[in-house]
C-alpha cells in the first residue's frame, strides 16, 4: 500500500465517520433529548446522567475523537484543497470544540445536581435548552464535515 493509497483511504475513513457521529448525535437531537424532555424532571436528569455515563466509554470515545485525529490527519494531507480544510476545521471546531466547550460543562453540572433537590426541574429545564442547541450544532457540523470530505473525495 502506498502514501497515496493510505491517504484516499484516510479521506473515505473520514466521510464514513464523520457521517456515523453526525447520525448519533442527530439521534439525539431528534427523539433521544425530545423524550427525556417528556419525562418529569427527576427521571429525566437520572436517565441523562446514566447516558453521560455510558457514553464516556472506549467504543463512543474511540469513534468521536478518533475522527478527530482522522479529520487532522487527512485535512494536513489534503491541505491544498479547500473542501479537505473546511470537512477537518468543521469537525475539529463544530463537533470537537463544542463538545468541549458547550457539553462536557454542561454535563458536569448535571452530574452534581441532586435530582430530588427544589432546584433540580429548573436546572433541568436548563440543560435541555442549551444542550440542545449545542447539539445540532454538533450533528450540523459532523454532516456537512462528511459532506465537504465527500465532495473532495468524488473530486
Amino acid at each position: 500500500m502506498t502514501l497515496t493509497d493510505l491517504v484516499a483511504a484516510g479521506f473515505l475513513i473520514a466521510v464514513v465517520a464523520t457521517a456515523v457521529v453526525s447520525g448519533v448525535f442527530f439521534a439525539f437531537s431528534s427523539f433521544v433529548m425530545p423524550a427525556l424532555a417528556r419525562q418529569a424532571s427527576r427521571d429525566g436528569i437520572a436517565a441523562m446522567q446514566s447516558i453521560n455515563i455510558t457514553a464516556v466509554r472506549p467504543a463512543f470515545m474511540s469513534l468521536l475523537f478518533g475522527t478527530a485525529a482522522l479529520t487532522a490527519a487527512v485535512g494536513i494531507a489534503g491541505f491544498g484543497d479547500p473542501r479537505v480544510v473546511i470537512g477537518a476545521a468543521l469537525y475539529l471546531v463544530g463537533v470537537i470544540g463544542v463538545t468541549i466547550a458547550a457539553h462536557v460543562p454542561r454535563n458536569n453540572a448535571l452530574a452534581a445536581i441532586d435530582r430530588d433537590a427544589p432546584q433540580a426541574e429548573s436546572a433541568w429545564r436548563r440543560y435541555l435548552t442549551g444542550w440542545r442547541r449545542w447539539n445540532h450544532v454538533r450533528w450540523i457540523a459532523a454532516g456537512a464535515s462528511s459532506a465537504a470530505f465527500l465532495t473532495a473525495v468524488a473530486g
